[in-house]
Order: C-alpha cells, then structure tokens, then sequence
C-alpha cells in the first residue's frame, strides 16, 4: 500500500490476495478494513511475479536466452512482430489518415518504483489519457532504459522512456521518448533526491523499492513536438506480449550524465544497461506523423 508521507519505501516480493476471498469477506469486516484490502491489492499489482524466473540483459539470463526461461516467454523467440526496433527514414511510409496522438495528462500522485530491471513511476490516480485511432488508452505507468531501445537512423541514446497507456481490453499503446546528453531534464528533477533515496534499498529478486514522490505534474513529459513514427511491435521485457502500438516521438529530448547514473543505480548489477537489442521487423511498416495543428 502506499502513503504520502515524506519519505516512504517498502521492498516487497509475492503479496497477492484472492479476489474471491475479498468477496467472501466483504459482508464480515467493516468498511475500514476493506479499504486497506483493496489498497493491498492495488500495492500487489505491481509487484514481479515470484514464480516467473528472473530475467536479465547479459548471461545465462540475457535477453537472447529469455525465450527459454519459462513457456510464458517464448514470443521473445518466436514472435514475430517484436521491439525494439530501427527506424530508418528512408524506409518509413507517410501515415496519411492518422488522427492526432491526442494525450491528456494530469498531476497525480506518484510512487518511484525499482523493479530490479528498470526504474519507473507508478501512478496511483487517474494520471489521463491517450486517443490512437480514436481509441482511449489509460496511461498506468512510465520507466526507463538506459541506453535507448530503439534507434533512429542507427543512432542509440543515452535514454528511452517508455509511458505505457492501457486500454479497457486490455490493449496495450506505448509512447516512447529518446533522451541525449545536454542539460537535465525538468521532469527527471522533480524526483532526483528519491532516486538517490531508491539506490539505498537492496531488494532481493522478485522484490520492488517503493518510494512516494507525491503529486508530479505530468505536462512535463508533453512538450511540443509534431512527429512521431508508430509500428506494431511487443513489449521489450518478457514476456515480449505482440500487438502493442508504439509512437516512438521524433524530437529527442536533453538529460544530464547525473540524472542518467541515478536511474542506473538502483538496478541489479546485471541489469545496469537494460536496452533490449534491435529486432527485425519482418515486413512491418513503421508508419511517420506528421502533426500540423497539435502537440504530443
């Protein structure tokens, strides 16, 4: 469960409740109890699932051997329509009858979460929306790679972060924003003191680092930009799930060399470069946006 208070943190490995037996509960414990419940389930969603084996990016448990760990990963070996990619220009096609990647956010209360695998922010309010195709997409959470999982024209960065929305179905559509070396990034600097707070906690495997970073105003992550590149591809991380829209923004944004080191820190020592490596597009088309009369 989670709490605003000024400095909170929590390691956790498999907490999961039943569902069923929260039902049968209910006519039984008061309405405060319930509560609590329910905010454990909703802490316990997001936790690694502790029967799942432990993934990484080199050796035995690197990203060429994760179709192999458990049978709920082998799309990250035979899938064929997975990410990341490299987005050539030359070899995109003009999306004409796109609609604007119309994204709505709000401040929200936040929680700085370390995986194990990556850094990222849980958002523990209704943080806003994403319209592709006039469809609406909930955004749930955000983290990074370092360095960048996909590449434009070859070209890898220092940082990708990845603002995955979900939606009623079920779907999944991922906004991905490349970073280079320049000045920091404002977003990143309303939390850098958590993340040196994050790199403290040891968590063992299949364990989270949970820190409540408070209310974070998410206009920062939509700063205008009128282009982006969209393909179907997967998720970077097992199990490597197909049929996720990608909107990769063309406008590559500035982070500084300390805030990149402090999203490393807190990761296992195996994990310190968690970029998956490019996959093939097997006859995919990545599709560019132009925008006119919006921002993303």
């Amino acid at each position: 469960m989670f709490f605003l208070l000024p400095c909170f943190y929590v390691c956790q490995g498999n907490r999961q409740l039943s569902s069923t037996l929260i039902t049968t509960m209910i006519p039984r414990i008061s309405f405060s109890i319930l509560l609590l419940a329910l905010l454990v389930i909703g802490a316990s969603s997001t936790s690694t699932d502790a029967n799942a084996p432990e993934f990484s990016y080199e050796g035995g448990n690197g990203p060429e051997k994760w179709g192999t760990l458990t049978s709920s990963y082998t799309q990250c070996s035979n899938g064929k329509m997975q990410s990341p990619v490299n987005i050539v220009n030359n070899q995109v096609t003009r999306g004409k009858t796109f609609k604007s990647l119309t994204r709505i956010y709000n401040p929200c209360n936040s929680t700085l979460i370390n995986n194990g695998f990556n850094v990222g922010i849980h958002f523990e309010e209704y943080a806003g929306v994403m319209v592709v195709d006039g469809k609406n997409y909930t955004l749930k959470q955000l983290h990074y790679h370092s360095p960048s999982e996909h590449q434009l024209q070859g070209v890898q960065y220092p940082v990708e972060q990845h603002l995955v929305h979900r939606a009623d179905d079920g779907s999944s559509s991922v906004v991905a924003i490349l970073y280079q070396y320049d000045k920091p990034d404002p977003f990143l600097a309303k939390f850098m003191d958590k993340l040196t707070e994050l790199a403290k906690e040891n968590c063992q495997s299949h364990e989270q680092a949970h820190i409540a970073v408070g209310t974070l105003d998410l206009k920062l992550l939509k700063k205008q930009t009128r282009k982006f590149y969209r393909y179907i591809g997967s998720l970077t991380t097992p199990p490597c799930t197909e049929q996720v829209i990608w909107n990769i923004l063309a406008r590559v944004r500035s982070i500084s060399k300390e805030q990149v080191e402090a999203l490393k820190a807190p990761v296992r020592s195996n994990c310190k470069n968690n970029a998956r490596p490019l996959q093939p597009l097997n006859g995919r088309q990545v599709e560019l946006y132009a925008e006119i009369d919006h921002d993303d």
